[in-house]
């Protein structure tokens, strides 16, 4: 059984590449546009982990994440995808409550070993 991975990605050619990467690396994947749609979308398919940008329209990525957590049954590991690439940023989103942080742009070649790298090390056992 493969993971279930939610994206939330505003940025239409970023959800595309995201997604090709993961499908054709195996994994399912889930869309969603905004913050508001990625909670509706973790409480529908219950992801075993979000890939959710920091810059969204409407709600932000922490206010999502905040939401998430708020709301979900179990643990979802939460990944920040963001272009913000300064040691800060990295510093502030984990102390947001993310669980990793991956820099746009992704690496065609290294981003599904980076996803598989963090299921592993976050599976439930």
């Amino acid at each position: 059984m493969s993971a279930r991975i939610l994206v939330i990605e505003d940025n239409l050619k970023n959800i595309k590449l995201v997604r090709d990467v993961l499908q054709y690396a195996g994994y399912e994947v889930v869309e969603a546009h905004t913050g508001e749609e990625g909670i509706k979308a973790a409480a529908r398919c219950e992801p075993d982990l979000v890939l959710m940008d920091l810059q969204l329209p409407g709600i932000d990525g922490t206010e999502t994440l905040r939401q998430l957590r708020a709301h979900e049954r179990r643990h979802i590991p939460v990944l920040a995808v963001t272009a913000f690439a300064m040691r800060e940023d990295r510093d502030r989103a984990i102390a947001a409550g993310f669980d990793g942080y991956v820099e746009k742009p992704i690496s065609v070649r290294a981003f599904p070993g980076q996803v598989n790298g963090f299921l592993e090390r976050n599976a439930v056992t």
